[in-house]
C-alpha cells in the first residue's frame, strides 16, 4: 500500500466506513419517521464519497503506472544506448584484432617461404658435403 492510500476491504469500504455502517445497524435507539431517509441520505453520501475516493485512487494508480512505464522505457533507452556504444567499441576492437591477424599471417607466410628456401639450401649443402666426402 502506498503512502496516503486508505486500506479498502473486498467490500469496497474503508475500515472507518465499515465502523460507521455497523454503528447504524447496531443502534437500538428509537426510530423517528425521518431517520430512514436520514440514514438513506448518509448511505448515499457514503457511496458517492466512496466512488469519488475510488476515482481519485484509480487516477493516482494510473499516474503511478504511467510513471513506472516512463521510467522503464527510459531505462531501456539508456541500456540500448549503452549497448550501442559497447557494440561500436567491440567492432573497433575486432577490426584491430583482424588487422593484426592479417599482419601476423602474412609474416608467418613469409617465414614459411624462407624456411622452405633454407631447407632447400641445407639439403643442397648436405648433398654437396656427402659428395665431397665420397671422393
Amino acid at each position: 500500500m502506498f503512502f496516503g492510500e486508505e486500506e479498502v476491504h473486498e467490500t469496497g469500504f474503508t475500515p472507518e466506513e465499515l465502523e460507521e455502517l455497523l454503528s447504524f445497524l447496531e443502534s437500538d435507539g428509537p426510530v423517528s419517521p425521518n431517520s430512514g431517509s436520514e440514514y438513506l441520505s448518509r448511505a448515499l453520501y457514503s457511496v458517492d464519497e466512496r466512488k469519488q475516493r475510488r476515482m481519485i485512487s484509480n487516477r493516482e494508480s494510473a499516474k503511478r503506472s504511467r510513471w513506472r512505464k516512463k521510467m522503464y522505457l527510459e531505462n531501456l533507452t539508456d541500456e540500448v544506448n549503452r549497448l550501442n556504444v559497447e557494440n561500436q567499441q567491440l567492432k573497433k576492437r575486432l577490426s584491430l584484432v583482424m588487422h593484426q591477424y592479417h599482419v601476423v599471417w602474412r609474416e608467418n607466410e613469409q617465414l614459411r617461404s624462407e624456411a622452405v628456401v633454407l631447407w632447400a639450401k641445407l639439403l643442397d649443402l648436405y648433398s654437396t658435403s656427402a659428395a665431397m666426402q665420397s671422393q
